[in-house]
């Protein structure tokens, strides 16, 4: 099919998608061009902005290749895996390059992991190596690392052989397919599966999306709230900004909304990006009413479906369109999109020139438009296979097409509408029920901050739907309150859509990349929560 159609049955190569954009890559290509590309002109232009000031590209580059020419010394070779434990700090995107210089292959990490799973990670993908934050050696001594495979350690700026090694690090030989990083799915099914991609995917997101829809440019400044280790986060704050030249500022830490403000007001950032519940966050905090965000000219969000309310908010304060998105770990970064100049509330967008969505029907046909399906999407950046996983390979990459799982139908103007996973829906009391339907509709509610609605099983094994609820500031959890959010669901939606059960929370509790973590509600103790 043509990329943007929902109903056409051409099947467009991977070859006709990147010349729909213009994609070319000479067939020897190393990712850390990226950086390197920009030292001709950009060697004094700001690179990254993050607690310790400001690094240039000449000392980015430079740091990069201490960090891949202590890696070498330490015996890594050429195609091994080296672990990355790091906070958004300058240290990051260097560890990154100067990895991928060397012919290495960086596994970003998220930080929130337990020393159990970055066990695993050790172990799953036979790192011979791994670089961390100073805030990270205790994880990294708990989880035992240094007991597999993994025979060198480097903590930014304390390791001699980093601080020590040369600034000048050559090219290794790589090919543009070969394997260059990889990311761990959240393993929300499972356990995390590693997600491998190629040298030639990051230049791809930014050939894409980054070209196409930020229209991004050497004078902007990009500032990610989610981490540098999840997808999204690695190609606004490291693979976008080193494309073109223009900077990245990062923040460490847990994205306090009144820390969010301050730095967006000292360092001026051009593009903002965000999760909808960051961005619920910063609406709903007294902070945003002296927020300024006049230097920001772009807010992008994704993951997640954004609240019309909190949309609606932000437009009203800060005179801000937040423009979503869709992307994924196994696409790396976004290929379904709404821009500036056309948007659909509520739409996760169109399809991004340089990549293809197709819709399938349970008969197996494309879906007409208005009609549900299962998206399936192509494109160059997508990862071929999970490592050590040849069955979830095989049954989510077929054919060059990546199956998403997520349900979706598209309009007659091309805007994709989410309509959750495909094995989600669930019969409660003999009618089938769409839990995410009844959340959307319980974050528009003045009174809810956020909420996020499942259905659980009862000991009877039939299904409930039951409600967590982060009421707005101010407002106080009780009895009645819950009744009136179940009132709600019932007056705007079907009368047997709305949760039997309220649960009250002070705040959801989050992943590592920011979402709503749903496990972590279904395990909260009694005394955790307020029952109404």
């Amino acid at each position: 099919m043509s990329a943007g159609s929902a109903v056409s049955s051409d099947r467009p190569s991977l070859a006709d998608l990147a010349a729909e954009v213009g994609f070319s890559l000479p067939e020897s290509y190393n990712a850390s061009r990226l950086l390197w590309d920009n030292l001709p002109q950009r060697a004094a232009a700001p690179a990254v902005i993050g607690e310790g000031g400001v690094w240039s590209y000449r000392r980015l580059a430079e740091e990069a290749a201490r960090i891949g020419n202590a890696l070498l010394a330490g015996g890594a070779r050429p195609g091994e895996r080296v672990l990355l434990i790091m906070d958004d700090e300058p240290a990051y995107p260097a560890a990154i390059m100067g990895a991928l210089r060397a012919g290495l292959v960086p596994v970003l990490l998220n930080t929130l992991s337990p020393p159990e799973l970055i066990r695993f990670f050790a172990e799953d993908s036979g790192a011979v190596a791994a670089v961390v934050s100073v805030a990270y050696k205790d994880l990294v001594s708990a989880a035992g690392i240094t007991e597999t495979a993994c025979r060198t350690l480097l903590v930014a700026e304390e390791t001699p052989s980093w601080v020590s090694a040369s600034t000048d690090l050559p090219e290794s030989p790589t090919g543009r397919r070969d394997m260059a990083f990889w990311m761990y799915s959240s393993g929300s099914t499972g356990r995390p599966k590693g997600v491998v991609h190629r040298h030639e995917d990051a230049a791809y997101i930014a050939a894409t999306y980054a070209k196409r829809i930020l229209k991004i440019g050497p004078d902007d400044i990009c500032f990610s709230i989610p981490k540098i280790y999840f997808a999204y986060g690695f190609g606004n704050s490291v693979a976008f900004p080193l494309s073109c030249g223009a900077a990245t500022l990062l923040m460490p830490g847990r994205p306090q909304p009144a820390a969010v403000f301050e730095l967006i007001a000292r360092h001026k950032p051009t593009l903002l990006f965000g999760l909808p519940t960051l961005y619920t966050a910063l609406a709903r905090d007294e902070a945003s009413e002296r927020a300024d965000l006049s230097s920001v000219r772009l807010c992008i969000s994704a993951a997640e479906v954004l609240s019309a309310d909190i949309a609606a908010t932000w437009k009203r304060r800060f005179g801000l369109d937040i423009v979503e998105g869709l992307g994924s770990t196994e696409m790396l970064h976004i290929y379904l999109s709404n821009d500036e100049a056309r948007r659909k509330s509520g739409s996760a967008g169109r399809v991004v020139p340089g990549y293809a969505v197709r819709l399938l029907t349970p008969d197996g046909r494309d879906a007409q438009v208005g009609e549900e399906g299962v998206m399936a999407v192509r494109g160059l950046s997508g990862a071929e296979l999970y490592w050590n996983r040849p069955e979830k390979t095989a049954e989510t990459m077929r054919d060059g097409w990546i199956d998403t799982g997520d349900r979706f139908l598209c309009d007659e103007d091309g805007f994709y509408f989410f309509r959750g996973r495909a094995d989600d829906l669930v019969k409660v009391s003999g009618q089938w029920v769409y839990p995410l339907e009844i959340e959307w509709l319980l974050n528009e509610h003045p009174k809810v901050l956020e909420a996020c609605v499942q259905a659980v099983e009862m000991a009877d094994k039939r299904l409930t739907i039951k409600a967590w609820i982060a009421p707005a500031r101010g407002i106080e959890a009780d009895v009645v309150l819950a009744e009136e959010l179940k009132t709600y669901a019932k007056t705007k939606l079907l009368p047997h859509k709305y949760p039997r059960e309220i649960l009250f929370v002070e705040s959801l509790p989050k992943t590592g990349t920011d979402k709503i973590d749903r496990q972590a509600l279904r395990r909260l103790a009694p005394s955790q929560a307020i029952s109404a």
